[in-house]
C-alpha cells in the first residue's frame, strides 16, 4: 500500500464482499481509513471476512474498521434492516459499492426462467434496492459516491444471456442514476471487470468441465495484456471512483480488461 487515506472518517458498505472482488474493494477501502460494512447472504461469512480485515496490519495503521452485514439484496426489507443497523450504529453512509452478483449459466435455448429470472434479481434489481436505500442518506447529506459492478459481459458472452442483460442493464441503470441523483451531490460509476480470478470465475471453468488453470491461460492468451485480472485491480479502481479526487467524474462505466476486444 502507498500509504493513502483517502477514506479517513468515511463510512462506506459493500454488497457480496465477502470474497473475491467485493472482499478485496471492502479491504481496500479499509486500508484507506474507511468504516466498512462487509454485506454478504451469509452472515457467518461476513462476519469472518470483516474480522480478517480488521486484523490486517494496514487496516490496522490507516484506523480503518469493518463490520459485517447480512442481507439479501434483491429484498428490499433486508437490505433496509441492514443499512439502518450500519448507518445508525456508525452515523452516515458515503460510499455504496454494488458488487453482490450471481451466475446461472446456460445456453439460451436451454435456460430456465428460474435461471434467468435469479440472476436478474441478484445483479440487476440487488444495485436497485441497494442504491435507492443509500440514497436517502446520502441525499440528506448532500454527498454520496456509488459504484456499481458492470461486466464486459454487457456486451454479450456465449451462455450467460440472464448475466449479460443483467450486467448491460446495471451501465443503463448507472447513468440514469447519476443524472438523477447529481443535483445532490451524488455522483455514480461503474466498473466493467474482463476476465478476474475469482471463485466465480473458477466455478465457471468447472461447469464447463474444464480445469481452472488451463482456462485462465485459453483467456489470457486473447487477452492484449496476456494474463487475467486480479481482484484488487479492479478494487483500485473502484476506490478511485468512491474518492474525492473522481469528483467530477459521474454516470461513467470503466472497463478493467486488460486491453480485451
Amino acid at each position: 500500500m502507498t500509504g493513502i487515506r483517502r477514506f479517513t472518517g468515511q463510512r462506506a458498505v459493500v454488497t457480496g464482499a465477502a470474497t473475491g472482488i467485493g472482499y478485496a474493494t471492502a479491504l481496500r477501502l479499509a486500508r484507506e481509513g474507511a468504516l466498512v460494512g462487509v454485506l454478504d447472504l451469509s452472515a457467518s461469512d461476513a462476519k469472518s471476512a470483516a474480522q480478517t480485515i480488521v486484523e490486517d496490519h494496514d487496516v490496522q495503521s490507516a484506523g480503518g474498521r469493518a463490520r459485517g452485514l447480512c442481507a439479501d439484496v434483491a429484498l428490499g426489507p433486508t437490505v433496509e434492516a441492514a443499512l439502518q443497523s450500519f448507518v445508525g450504529e456508525t452515523g452516515g453512509l458515503e460510499v455504496l459499492v454494488n458488487n453482490a452478483g450471481i451466475t446461472r449459466d446456460e445456453l439460451f435455448f436451454r435456460m430456465r426462467r428460474t435461471d434467468w429470472n435469479a440472476v436478474l434479481e441478484t445483479n440487476l434489481t440487488g444495485v436497485f434496492v441497494c442504491a435507492q436505500e443509500a440514497q436517502r442518506y446520502m441525499v440528506s447529506a448532500r454527498y454520496g459516491r456509488i459504484v456499481n459492478l458492470s461486466s464486459r459481459a454487457a456486451l454479450g458472452n456465449r451462455g450467460q444471456a440472464n448475466y449479460s442483460a443483467a450486467k448491460a442493464g446495471v451501465r443503463g441503470l448507472t447513468a440514469t442514476l447519476a443524472i438523477e441523483l447529481g443535483p445532490f451531490n451524488i455522483t455514480v460509476n461503474g466498473v466493467a471487470p474482463g476476465f478476474i480470478r475469482t471463485s466465480m470465475t473458477d466455478a465457471t471453468a468447472r461447469r464447463q468441465e474444464r480445469d481452472p488453470a488451463e482456462y485462465r491461460a485459453e483467456i489470457a492468451q486473447r487477452t492484449p495484456l496476456r494474463r487475467v485480472g486480479q481482484p484488487d485491480e479492479v478494487a483500485a479502481a473502484i476506490a478511485f471512483l468512491a474518492s474525492s479526487e473522481a469528483s467530477y467524474i459521474s454516470g461513467q462505466t470503466l472497463g478493467i480488461d486488460g486491453g480485451a476486444r
